[in-house]
């Protein structure tokens, strides 16, 4: 059952309304009581009048009388009230309405600054004008907060850069120093076998140090946002993986979604190496992309996965035990955070028999007509 979502201005103004009701309503039956007290009471009326007494019939005519008077002077009283009370609570209601207007005007200029900022961009601000009230420091309080958060996200930008260049310059450099070793006609097999181990280390150092600046990069947010063939970019994708020894399928529908192509590339691609590393000799993978959620479903065959072992592996270096290939374990880590930034999900199922399904929601901008695909070639 669906609960009815009223706005702040609404519920301010319904409050002020119903007090508004409420206060008339008191003041409609204290005027009643008041003026029934004033009128003539029927039992004491012969009394107070004087003169002869009356007769049973005119006495009987009097009492009728009196009592279709009182009867027709506080019906009257509380229709004339009830009509009033309705369109001065109706007035209520609208200048309830305008006012809480007015008051959330600041409210309203904080959240349209909040849906504005973008990561590369966090220089709105509110500078709110007026009184020096509570509502002025809660806007001078979030710009605040904002001057904060610009500063924090220059550093970390400024980090990332720079341990992307301190970080990689060095193992470039070994590469290159152990390459050469290797090509040395003059080397000795023990050389030769150690440059190997060497190199296969520099080359995980390498993916481990660039998973871990995509996973910094991605977690930071969306620096622009346009529209992206998904259908087209895992085609690209699944181009880099046609020597793969697994059956690679493809079912998929052109869709566009809104993002950084860049991240999608690294999602999608994460996707993929993770079903052909984790997956038999002679398995397959079936990739499907579509207009509806989820939008992207990579499923593998492999190895049987507990159902409790998959939340973790979307955690940093979370590998399960028997796990073959040589991950750093940052995969599926990555595919979460760059589906967040999209604000977007990833969910995760084992699959009967063995494998792993792995399912991504993104907003979709465009859905049209659909593809089918079959092996990639």
């Amino acid at each position: 059952m669906r609960t009815l979502r009223l706005s702040v201005r609404a519920r301010l103004t319904a409050w002020y309304g119903g007090f508004f009701l409420l206060a008339g309503v008191v003041l409609v039956a204290l005027n009643y009581v008041l003026v029934s007290a004033q009128l003539p009471q029927v039992d004491s009326f012969a009394i107070a009048v004087g003169g002869p007494p009356l007769g049973p019939a005119d006495q009987t005519q009097v009492v009728t009388t009196l009592e279709d008077y009182r009867s027709e002077a506080l019906n009257t009283l509380l229709l004339q009230s009830g009509v009033g009370l309705v369109v001065t609570t109706a007035l209520a209601g609208l200048v309830g309405w305008v006012l809480a207007s007015r008051v959330l005007e600041p409210l309203q200029a904080i959240t349209a600054t909040a849906h504005r900022l973008e990561v590369e961009d966090l220089g709105r601000r509110i500078n709110l004008d007026g009184p020096d009230d509570e509502l002025k420091e809660l806007a001078d309080t979030f710009d605040g907060m904002l001057d904060r958060l610009a500063t924090a996200f220059d550093s970390q930008k400024r980090f990332v850069a720079n341990a992307s260049h301190e970080l990689r310059t060095p193992l470039a450099i070994q590469r290159t120093l152990i390459e050469v070793a290797l090509a040395d006609e003059h080397a000795s097999d023990d050389v030769k076998r150690l440059g190997g181990h060497l190199l296969a280390t520099n080359v995980r150092s390498e993916r481990l140090i660039d998973g871990l600046l995509l996973l910094a990069r991605s977690d930071r947010g969306l620096g622009r946002r346009e529209p992206v063939e998904l259908d087209h970019l895992v085609e690209d994708a699944l181009y880099t993986f046609r020597h793969e020894p697994q059956d690679i399928s493809l079912v998929a529908e052109p869709v566009a979604v809104l993002g950084d192509a860049v991240l999608l590339t690294h999602l999608v691609t994460n996707l993929l190496r993770n079903a052909c590393t984790h997956n038999h000799q002679d398995g397959n993978v079936a990739v499907t992309v579509r207009g509806t959620n989820p939008v992207l479903v990579v499923a593998n065959t492999g190895a049987v996965i507990p159902a409790d072992a998959v939340p973790g592996l979307f955690e940093p270096f979370r590998r399960l035990a028997d796990t073959r290939g040589g991950g750093a374990g940052l995969g599926l880590s990555i595919v979460r955070s760059i589906a967040l930034a999209h604000q977007g999900n990833v969910t995760a199922y084992p699959i009967d028999g063995g494998g792993l399904c792995v399912e991504v929601n993104l907003p979709v901008t465009d859905v049209r007509s659909t593809a089918t695909y079959g092996k990639i070639t």
